[in-house]
């Protein structure tokens, strides 16, 4: 069962995703309205403030809040719910501009992460010990 936590986290992308090509259409606009009721969460002071439009999401913050989420350990479902949410809103007004389209291609460039349980940090992790265990082993040749 998902979280409110994660549904908040979702709604968030999909808001940065769509300022990412510098506005938002009036489909995108409907889109998100819809989702926040479909969610529960038109009433949540977070939420409606990014609703109001306020605040403009930079491309980095989209692809941050994306990385978070597959990072917070993803379920394959919850990756899909977001695939599919987030090109829904980018399908919405018929026009795919260029960073929707690098946006789209980074969520699905994440599949294989999540299905093998990878997340960013976890491979990060990885490299920082296969670099110290390198370094370990050329101490012990000294």
């Amino acid at each position: 069962m998902k979280t409110l936590d994660k549904d908040k986290q979702l709604f968030k992308i999909l808001c940065s995703a769509a300022w990412i090509d510098g506005e938002i259409q009036q489909e995108e606009r409907q889109y998100l309205h819809k989702m926040a009721e479909q969610n529960s969460l038109a009433e949540d002071p977070e939420i409606r403030s990014l609703l109001s439009e306020a605040v403009q999401t930079k491309p980095d913050e989209c692809y941050r809040l994306v990385e978070e989420y597959v990072g917070d350990q993803a379920t394959e479902a919850e990756y899909q719910e977001m695939v599919d949410a987030v090109s829904k809103l980018v399908y919405s007004d018929s026009v795919i501009d260029t960073e929707e389209a690098k946006l789209l291609h980074k969520i699905q460039s994440l599949e294989i992460e999540v299905k093998n349980g990878k997340s960013p940090f976890q491979r990060a992790l990885k490299s920082i010990q296969k670099m110290y265990r390198g370094a370990i082993a050329e101490l012990d040749k000294e």
